[in-house]
């Protein structure tokens, strides 16, 4: 079996979201904007009748689900594995300060060539495998009648769905970013694979009426 819908939900802003620092795994609580995205997004989520709650072990993404579940009821589920990408040492620098000590490094990154995160952290391939096997693991748990949401961050959810999607990674760079505290709705399609319903959403989804039969 598996679920009728996964909503993919980037956690809200953090004062390193603003400060333009890179997180990873460093446990960076949410700022007030963030507390309040998290407020209004998971009122908007709640319309859609979840029944899973999974989520992210770091605070920023425990604390948007926690906004869900007081919602909605729902027991938050954590799993380490839906993780932001971990960058070891280079938490906390700016960009501009990793493009300053790493160059080259830095260069492979907006290259979008293979490049490891920091002395000992992953690398773009390694945490969209980590991630795409968890969301394996939450969507086998559901039913068509589930609606599971899956609280997280945003590099992570990225590259992770474009692998669970079974996108060629040459793909992955035309899918942006995930806003703080949007998400991306997933549906089931042909053949037990997955298809975007949408990406990078803050407002709930519409019924699409076209002469496109995708299911």
């Amino acid at each position: 079996m598996t679920a009728g819908r996964l909503i993919v939900w980037r956690h809200g802003r953090t004062e390193w979201n603003l400060q333009d620092k890179i997180q990873g795994q460093a446990d960076i609580p949410l700022d007030e904007v963030g507390q309040s995205q998290a407020r209004a997004a998971a009122a908007r989520l709640a319309s859609l009748a979840p029944t899973r709650l999974f989520s992210s072990d770091l605070q920023r993404a425990a604390a948007t689900a926690g906004e869900l579940a007081a919602l909605t009821g729902l027991k938050v589920e954590y799993d380490e594995a839906l993780r932001e990408i971990d960058v070891d040492d280079w938490a906390g620098m700016t960009m501009a300060e990793l493009a300053a000590i790493h160059p080259e490094a830095a260069a492979r990154i907006r290259a979008g060539e293979p490049q490891r995160r920091g002395t000992a952290g992953e690398t773009v391939e390694e945490v969209a495998l980590r991630f795409s096997e968890a969301l394996g693991r939450v969507a086998s748990q559901g039913t068509s009648e589930d609606t599971i949401v899956v609280a997280t961050h945003g590099l992570a959810a990225r590259v992770g769905i474009c692998l669970f999607l079974g996108l060629p990674q040459a793909h992955w760079p035309a899918f942006g970013g995930l806003s703080n505290c949007n998400w991306v709705s997933l549906l089931p399609s042909r053949n037990h694979r997955w298809r975007i319903e949408e990406w990078n959403a803050g407002s709930l989804p519409e019924p699409v009426m076209s002469d496109d039969p995708q299911r």
